[in-house]
């Protein structure tokens, strides 16, 4: 029986995964969205169903920038292990340039607070725990503190300190940015996990072994063991997995991956999770994929596949917290969301900051997953002051953003639709409108999106439209993808008029 790639759509980059019995644990890099860290259920590794996030507070999860080298910060590449009965997941948040790990008993949580790992020169940081009872924390080593590669510690795993210094363990294949490492203990080989070649078009995935945790590791010379380079693939840019064994004894791997719209080289959906089978060879080097490469289809083989997860794409706001699909943009600020002051309705007050700064917005989110669908949302509006806002956004960051929103201009109520590309700024259409209440429409195909409104009277406008290309992440740059966004500001001002959101609807068309 065959399954189709990805196994979990839209910007889901970086997997890790492990078993606990007959049941799968994922999770994903999260960057700037809280709450972060998404966590993932199965039990044939193909069907996932989200069950919350791994970091949910604040305290676990710190957002503030700090420095804005770069659009994308927050959590990179977590991992996630259970040993002895207890979960633990360990990452870098960027944000503030902390590693750490937290765990829990439960994979739904709640999950600790971070216990801070102090003196290690490293990113991607992975846990692997031995049968002799050592845990070995392993990671990238940071740029320009040594030679590039992979470096490795012992860690005491109950207060987070390093039990030996930081040793250099491989250099890779030769490939740009080693990263992304994981040790396993297969047999009588100590098996080390990487991902180089950058995680654009020429990522791939390496392997080297040694019999002992600190090699010398031997590296395989059928290097890279997964790579879609230099094909015309569906599915490019595949490495950063993660390897776990299945009940009936057969290999399988999780793996990063996007989907060019077709015909060009750019994508707009992110960086997904795909799956792929690993088979090893007669002198025990794994090989992962159709002979090292990654197919949209693969055969389930033995695996008990089930049936899909039922496609949650409405959201009534009837609940007294937002489902595991919804995030904020960094830490949401005080008093600009709730789902009690209007029963029925997420209401959001605007904040000062808008969706072009680097402060939170009042914005709330979930993920773009298909190329082809159709948003829509019923909003309840009635702006007094000149500059108060809300709509709904197509966003990638915080340069690269469309919009068609409700505001106040001039004394007057508008409908507007506006575009941000870079430092081209521009409202491309606007009209004047009295109701209190709207819907907004996005309709989005490979290449384009369309933006409409429906007044109360059931009349639809069509009132602008967008490339997809130009909010791609070879144009906005960054690690994530887009996603559809309720949001409101006071443009510069706390907002007077809070604006009530009904329902929001995610209708998937055709792939």
């Amino acid at each position: 029986m065959k399954y189709n790639n990805p196994v979990i759509k839209g910007f889901h980059p970086d997997p890790s995964v492990c078993k606990v019995g007959e049941d799968f644990y994922l999770v994903t890099s999260s960057f700037e969205y809280f709450p972060g860290i998404p966590i993932f259920h199965s039990r044939d590794l193909v069907n996932w169903e989200q069950i919350g996030h791994v970091l949910t507070r604040e305290s676990q999860l710190p957002l503030k920038r700090v420095h804005s080298y770069t659009t994308s910060q927050g959590i990179y590449a977590p991992t996630i292990r259970h040993h002895d009965g207890r979960f633990y997941v360990i990452a870098m948040n960027v944000s503030n340039h902390k590693t750490f790990y937290v765990w829990s008993d439960q994979p739904n949580g709640p999950w600790s607070e971070p216990i801070i790992v102090e003196g290690l020169a490293g990113f991607d940081p992975s846990l692997f725990f031995d049968k002799d009872g050592k845990v070995y924390l392993t990671a990238g080593a940071f740029p320009g503190f040594g030679p590039e590669g992979i470096i490795q510690a012992e860690l005491d795993i109950e207060s987070g300190q390093l039990i030996t210094e930081s040793k250099f363990i491989w250099k890779g294949t030769g490939g740009s940015s080693p990263e992304g490492p994981h040790l396993y203990k297969i047999n009588d080989w100590y098996y080390l996990l990487v991902a180089e070649g950058g995680t654009e078009y020429g990522h791939m995935v390496t392997v080297a072994r040694s019999k002992n945790p600190y090699g010398p590791f031997e590296s395989n010379p059928h290097n890279p063991i997964l790579s879609n380079r230099s094909t015309k693939l569906p599915i490019q840019a595949t490495g950063h997995a993660d390897i776990v064994q299945a009940c009936d004894g057969s290999w399988w791997s999780v793996f990063l991956g996007f989907r060019p719209v077709k015909s060009t080289k750019v994508h707009h959906l992110g960086r997904e999770t795909n799956l792929a089978p690993v088979e090893w060879s007669e002198d025990n080097w794994p090989i992962i994929g159709n002979n090292g490469r990654a197919e949209i289809q693969h055969n389930g083989k033995s695996l008990p596949l089930g049936e899909p997860i039922p496609w949650q794409g409405k959201e009534e706001f009837d609940d007294e917290s937002l489902t595991s699909v919804w995030n904020f943009y960094r830490n949401p600020q005080k008093g600009s969301w709730s789902l009690t002051i209007k029963q029925g309705s997420l209401t959001l007050y605007g904040q000062s900051s808008t969706l072009n700064d680097y402060e939170s917005p009042a914005f709330v989110g979930r993920r773009q997953q298909h190329f082809n669908c159709e948003i829509s949302t019923l909003m309840e509006f009635s702006p007094k002051e000149e500059g108060e806002e809300a709509g709904l956004t197509v966003f990638m960051n915080e340069n690269h953003h469309y919009e068609v929103a409700k505001t106040m201009k001039q004394g007057k109520s508008i409908i507007l639709f506006r575009r941000c590309v870079g430092s081209l700024w521009k409202v491309e259409n606007e009209t004047e409108y009295d109701e209190s209440i709207v819907v907004f429409t996005i309709k989005a195909t490979e290449t384009d999106f369309t933006f409409s409104y429906t007044k109360t009277n059931g009349e639809l406008e069509v009132i602008g439209s967008g490339e997809t290309s130009l909010l791609s992440t070879q144009v906005a740059g960054g690690f994530t993808g887009l996603y559809f966004g309720l949001y409101a500001t006071g443009n510069g001002k706390v907002s007077t008029s809070p604006a009530h959101f009904e329902y929001f609807h995610y209708l998937p068309g055709d792939e």
